[in-house]
């Protein structure tokens, strides 16, 4: 078997998020349906991502990978490449298809993941309202930046987190930043080591809440200490929503990265 490592940029609006589903068209569906015709598979393959997007989420730099049992990997890999830009439809694309180093994991060798949520304050373009979120008061970024410094760090995120059974929601948030474009929208970039899910999202609508003085700092920080999902978090829109980057160690790493991923924190974990 053969690892093979595809980078994906796709418009999330049609699509009911990234995960397989019956019955249902998702971004992961999609390319294994295609990358099983393109290569006359007698099964579609299986593919595992860096990080599964929500319904209606978008992704400019999503990473995921496959195994397959073909000879000449190398040639199988631009065909693949070359074959699947001309069948796939035009809200996905493959813009890479490549044989990564040994110990290579979409999901589990990944050490970060740095999504962007663009939202409009003021009159909204509407060449941009697929991929733009309206909020009706004005955002005051440097309050949002100020109470987001609390967020930075390791922390228990069940506060922003939709609870998923086993699943832990102590993650790493290493940047949150939010800068006025140009154009008059906000741009807010956060990066971890991983996000639950909904919590993108429900960060963002937390941080909005204070950026429009209808809460404070104290109340933002405190979240981190709920322990469960709370109801007063607002959920933002999914298509302000963009996986922009997914980071990997160097190519020795990979494989104790993908070791370490799998070990699940717990509470006696955080500082």
């Amino acid at each position: 078997m053969t690892r093979y490592r595809l980078d994906i940029a796709y418009d999330g609006s049609r699509f009911h998020g990234w995960a397989g589903q019956t019955g249902l068209r998702t971004v992961q569906g999609e390319l294994e349906t295609w990358v099983g015709r393109v290569l006359r598979l007698p099964e579609a393959p299986v593919l595992v991502c860096a990080g599964r997007t929500d319904a209606g989420v978008h992704a400019r730099g999503q990473v995921a990978h496959l195994d397959l049992a073909l000879p000449e990997p190398d040639e199988v890999a631009a065909m693949l490449a070359r074959r699947l830009r001309r069948a796939l439809p035009e809200d996905v694309i493959v813009r890479r298809v490549t044989v990564p180093p040994a110990g290579f994991d979409a999901r589990f060798a990944a050490i970060w993941r740095r999504y962007a949520y663009r939202l409009a304050d003021g009159p909204a373009d509407p060449l941009q309202r697929h991929t733009t979120a309206a909020v009706r008061a004005t955002v005051d970024v440097g309050a949002l930046n100020a109470a987001g410094e609390a967020l930075i760090g390791l922390h228990d995120f069940a506060a922003f987190c939709r609870a998923r059974e086993g699943a832990t929601t102590i993650r790493h948030l290493q940047h949150l930043h939010a800068v006025r474009l140009d154009d008059g929208r906000v741009e807010i970039g956060v990066r971890a080591d991983a996000f639950c899910h909904s919590m993108v999202r429900s960060l963002v609508g937390a941080l909005v809440e204070v950026g429009t003085g209808r809460r404070d700092a104290a109340w933002l920080a405190g979240l981190l200490g709920a322990g469960s999902r709370s109801s007063e978090v607002p959920v933002l829109p999914a298509h302000g929503l963009v996986l922009e980057e997914v980071g990997y160690p160097p190519d020795d790493q990979l494989a104790a990265r993908a070791v370490e991923a799998r070990a699940r924190r717990d509470q006696e974990q955080l500082p």
